[in-house]
């Protein structure tokens, strides 16, 4: 249903639930909501699935052996809109919360209302931060292997990391680089056991331990090589490398929210284990929560309890 809110405003959309982000909680969430028989919209900024598209193989999502992150993401896709859910391109501007209980979502083209709100922006990759990092984005600089990776076919890489992301896109680059070094600021990985196994066996995979890259290198137009500090010699190398890989994780998408009170000094969402906010009708689940483990299998469970949370919230104002 729509409501036009005077002269001269935009026309302002009613919906039970909205959800922003469809990644694979924002989905769950859509889809438990929309079972209820409740109207639900999507807001995302991208494509629906968000980081899940760039993500080669899925091979810990309980149902599925092995499965495409984009083909998983097109199943959930299609089992959240089973039941009439919506879905939106929109860049959200800001929330607010009337003290009727009502939230208005602004985006940059439109105006929504509705009673409950399922927060779902997700993360992004952390930046180093370093000279060279941004002016080579995109020539040399990447965060995303599958995304990236073919374009760099028989070259020598580093990935910047030693996390469960760092490891596992470093394994993958070697199906396509000569070469791939991790480089890591510790002695040791923090990836899960089965992944270091994996790229301890893989010959294509160097490490360096106790470095972190001061600079990115480049000759103006690509990137040529980095500036590498060992801590424990506090000795500065330049080595080359034809693409870096950077994973050293990541910062919530919480900026839209960041005046309703609902996060920490970092921006990351403070939920109980409804996934309720300190905002009655506003949760938020996945990968912008306060929260240790951060995987497709989490996302989808906080989506869950989430719908399920909304629903019950909603029957409590009849």
């Amino acid at each position: 249903m729509k409501n036009d809110r005077g002269s001269g405003l935009k026309m302002t959309k009613q919906y039970d639930v909205i959800v922003i982000g469809a990644g694979p909680g924002g989905m769950t969430a859509a889809l438990y909501a929309s079972r209820a028989n409740l109207s639900v919209l999507m807001l995302e900024r991208g494509s629906y699935g968000g980081q899940m598209n760039n993500t080669a193989e899925v091979e810990n999502y309980t149902g599925f052996k092995t499965i495409l992150g984009p083909e998983l993401s097109e199943e959930m896709y299609q089992s959240a809109t089973q039941f009439g859910a919506e879905y939106a391109y929109g860049m959200v501007e800001s929330v607010t919360v009337q003290e009727d209980g009502t939230k208005i979502v602004k985006t940059d083209s439109a105006e929504f209302e509705t009673k409950a709100l399922v927060i779902a922006t997700g993360s992004e990759y952390r930046k180093l931060g370093i000279p060279g990092e941004a002016e080579y984005s995109g020539r040399g600089v990447s965060y995303c292997a599958i995304c990236d990776g073919a374009f760099f076919r028989n070259k020598k890489l580093a990935v910047i990391g030693g996390g469960d992301s760092a490891v596992e896109e470093g394994a993958y680059l070697t199906q396509l680089a000569e070469s791939v070094t991790i480089i890591h600021r510790r002695d040791e990985l923090r990836a899960q056991k089965i992944l270091q196994d994996r790229a301890f066996a893989n010959d294509k995979i160097e490490f360096m331990w106790d470095t972190v890259a001061t600079e990115i290198v480049g000759d103006g137009q690509k990137v040529i090589g980095l500036k590498l500090y060992n801590k424990k010699t506090e000795v500065t190398t330049e080595l080359p490398f034809d693409g870096v890989f950077i994973y050293v994780g990541s910062v919530p998408l919480s900026k839209p929210f960041l005046d309703l009170g609902i996060t920490d000094e970092n921006g990351w969402v403070l939920t109980n284990d409804k996934m309720e906010t300190n905002i009655p009708g506003v949760y938020a689940i996945g990968d912008v929560r306060l929260k240790d483990l951060r995987q497709i299998t989490t996302a989808v469970g906080d989506g869950a309890i989430a719908g399920q949370e909304a629903y019950k919230y909603l029957e409590s104002l009849k």
